[in-house]
């Protein structure tokens, strides 16, 4: 997706969030997503869409990513505000190259990189080394590395993913890796049964993932408007999960209308089914929650499994200080 067509879509969503307030005093920021619009991004397009980010002072333009585009090279050139981050690879990677990013909230408490199989040939994580797994160049330099070490998986019976599921479609005594929302989806339609699901955070690859990410300057000289724009994402993530995501989904089909009804209403069902935004410490803690343990935790494995070096001052990636305050509860 071109720029200009991002620019007019964040426009558009901006346009609608901030017409009831015209002549108000508001604050406008944007928000640069790692992605095209899909319900994923469900939360922050619900805040726009109800006003909940207005109500708090900011008039927030989401600005879509994709293929051609990079938003976190609009965010450190000073073009965007906030930015959704991957997962806490990326995170430590920032730390470890000197840039001054930092996640401060954490929506996904659970990546959702799945492996999916035919139906019944992998009862349980373990018999998943019995199969040949297809996994893509950046899933082995990273996730695959930690289910060697950890699990006894193999260089061997990994095989490159092209991105094609028709390899796996063909091969019965295959897995292959996917995106909880999109692979499934796409193995019932094209191949017409329902896999088996491994979700790899399940197994215990304990990164966040779908994080908000802001430059440690806007940290310091506009707290006000990043507490806004984290308590507003996490309670439009309360209202999109539980309440009505109509007005939000309609934002997100109108900046990409590939994102069918049947697509968004898949995704919104996996999310809960699977507890990618709220499980674990968002019970007590509420949606967004970081918590140092967990970090730590997810840090140490990939020390241990060769993936990142073991200097690397994982404590400077994020802060605590804008989530873990319940903010929302009341709206499940």
């Amino acid at each position: 997706m071109p720029h200009k067509t991002n620019f007019a879509v964040a426009a558009a969503a901006t346009l609608m969030a901030s017409a009831a307030s015209a002549g108000g005093h508001l604050t406008e920021v944007s928000f640069g997503t790692n992605w095209v619009a899909q319900a994923e991004h469900g939360g922050f397009y619900q805040s726009v869409a109800d006003g909940t980010y207005e109500a708090c002072g900011l008039s927030v333009s989401i600005v879509p990513g994709g293929p051609q585009v990079n938003n976190r090279a609009l965010m450190l050139a000073g073009r965007i505000d906030f930015h959704m981050g991957g997962d806490l690879l990326q995170a430590f990677s920032a730390v470890k190259e000197g840039i001054p990013v930092v996640s401060v909230a954490a929506i996904f408490q659970k990546h959702p990189q799945v492996i999916v199989t035919h139906p019944g040939e992998a009862a349980s994580w373990e018999d998943l080394k019995d199969l040949t797994l297809l996994i893509g160049d950046n899933g082995y330099q990273s996730y695959y590395q930690w289910m060697m070490a950890a699990h006894g998986f193999t260089a061997e019976q990994r095989e490159p993913y092209t991105f094609n599921p028709a390899p796996f479609l063909a091969d019965k005594r295959s897995g292959m890796q996917g995106y909880l929302s999109s692979e499934p989806f796409l193995v019932e339609k094209e191949g017409g049964f329902t896999p088996d699901v491994f979700l790899i955070a399940d197994a215990g690859y304990s990164t966040y993932a779908t994080t908000i990410e802001t430059m440690a300057d806007t940290i310091a000289q506009k707290p006000d408007a990043v507490k806004c724009f984290v308590e507003g994402s996490i309670k439009g993530w309360y209202n999109y999960l539980y309440g009505d995501p109509s007005a939000a989904n309609a934002l997100i089909q109108e900046a990409n209308p590939e994102m069918t009804d049947d697509k968004i209403a898949y995704a919104i069902e996996k999310m809960k089914e699977f507890g990618i935004v709220d499980s674990g410490d968002t019970e007590t803690l509420g949606i967004g929650a970081i918590t140092d343990a967990k970090v730590e935790d997810f840090f140490n494995k990939m020390v241990e499994a060769g993936v990142i070096e073991a200097d690397i001052d994982w404590k400077a990636a994020y802060t605590t200080d804008f989530v873990g305050q319940g903010v929302g509860m009341d709206l499940k």
